[in-house]
């Protein structure tokens, strides 16, 4: 097709020259120290056209001499780089492919023949994944001091250009210090983010593994509910993540206060998680604060059978847990507990809820059956079982059956 084109032109060429030189009778006469030269017009301006192509030709031969000495530097140039960038991209196979000790010598001869190459040296980004690729190879191979000393001089800083690499530099060597369980430096690098950086993704979950590394519980929580709304896990993980996390908050605290400012902290859908409050009530209960743990719960056993029965059951326990003084706030509670015990069907820890919280509150003849049933279900835990026969030993105290009591105490301690 090529041929065929240029084939076309050669006509046009010849039937355009045709038609403006084929009757073109004009001469030209050159006078010249008394002789004469007289030339057709056509072959005129064939030499001169001639001359300025010879012109050119001899003007470019000039400038390729002149500047050879410039082209071949270069050149020379221009195959270090390459040969640098071979290197570089030796480096980087060699560490995806495991052989680490090959990749740390091939990002080494990169830096080498990059400091030999003056168009290199400016070339900040280069340097910086050089560097990295290094680093990243002796921390493969838990040769931790070549790998700090790579990454300092990876590291951003006054001394050198700014690189695109330099986000990275921070991600990867906070990453690191989390694998080194060192969780202050790990917070450290985090903290050194732009603001745009520390919301991506992976800025979050390195920023989750320092707070939870560093017992941070409510700042794990808040980094947990980002990378929530930033779908980084499946609906499930979410939910068990943050109760997991929400679980080590409330745990973390030491005094009925501290536990509070915990709660309040907490997002407002950990609120309504029942495990949540059933978990914030039950620490409040061991913290002596079993009123603020029932205000926690009061909520959930208004609604007890929109909940699940694993649910209902760790609400139930939470309440065991912070029924301490609830006679005082019986007028608020017994309707509840009779809704939950009218029911019938929320199970059996339910149902020894009840039973112990009529108890604290004396009501011996409503809580005498659903105690004798809690003494008796194989399925609660033993420390239940063994506490409503004590309730019953103390029933038939009050009711001077002496028989009674030893029998249930009996049964109380031959729980294991």
């Amino acid at each position: 097709m090529r041929g065929i084109v240029w084939l076309i032109l050669l006509f046009v060429v010849a039937v355009v020259a045709a038609t403006t030189l084929g009757s073109n009778d004009g001469i030209v006469s050159i006078y010249w120290s008394g002789w004469r030269t007289d030339l057709s017009l056509n072959f005129f301006v064939l030499l001169v056209v001639g001359f300025c192509l010879l012109l050119v030709l001899a003007v470019q031969a000039f400038m390729a001499i002149t500047t050879l000495p410039q082209r071949a530097s270069e050149w020379r140039g221009l195959r270090k780089e390459r040969a640098a960038q071979a290197a570089l991209r030796e480096a980087l196979a060699e560490y995806h492919g495991a052989r680490y000790g090959r990749a740390q010598k091939a990002a080494a001869r990169a830096l080498d023949i990059q400091a030999d190459t003056p168009a290199l040296q400016a070339d900040t980004e280069f340097t910086v994944l050089a560097q990295l690729l290094g680093a990243a190879s002796a921390h493969a191979l838990q040769d931790r001091p070549r790998r700090d000393a790579l990454l300092a001089h990876a590291m951003p800083g006054p001394q050198r250009k700014a690189s695109r690499a330099d986000d990275g530099v921070r991600l990867l060597a906070a990453e690191w210090a989390l694998e080194d369980r060192d969780g202050p430096r790990a917070q450290a690098l985090l903290a050194e983010l732009p603001a745009g950086v520390a919301r991506r993704t992976q800025a979050l979950r390195l920023k989750l593994q320092a707070a939870r590394l560093l017992r941070d519980g409510a700042g794990a929580l808040h980094t947990a509910r980002l990378l929530a709304n930033h779908n980084a896990f499946s609906e499930a993980a979410a939910l068990s993540l943050l109760r997991s996390l929400a679980f080590d908050a409330l745990d973390a605290t030491h005094d009925p206060q501290q536990l509070q400012r915990t709660w309040d902290l907490l997002d407002a859908a950990d609120r309504r998680d029942p495990y949540v409050a059933a978990r914030a009530a039950a620490r409040a209960g061991q913290l002596g604060a079993a009123a603020l743990g029932r205000s926690w719960l009061r909520p959930f056993w208004d609604r007890l059978q929109d909940v699940d029965r694993d649910a209902r059951e760790q609400l139930a326990l939470a309440l065991i847990a912070s029924v301490d003084g609830i006679a005082a706030e019986q007028a608020d509670w017994l309707p509840r507990l009779d809704s939950a015990a009218a029911a019938g069907s929320h199970g059996p820890a339910v149902a020894a809820a009840v039973a112990i919280a009529f108890a604290e509150c004396r009501l011996w003849g409503m809580a005498r059956r659903p105690l004798e049933a809690t003494a008796s279900a194989a399925t609660l835990p033993g420390p239940l079982r063994r506490r409503a026969w004590r309730r019953l030993a103390e029933l038939a105290r009050e009711e001077g059956d002496a028989e009674r009591e030893r029998a249930c105490e009996r049964a109380a301690a031959a729980i294991d």
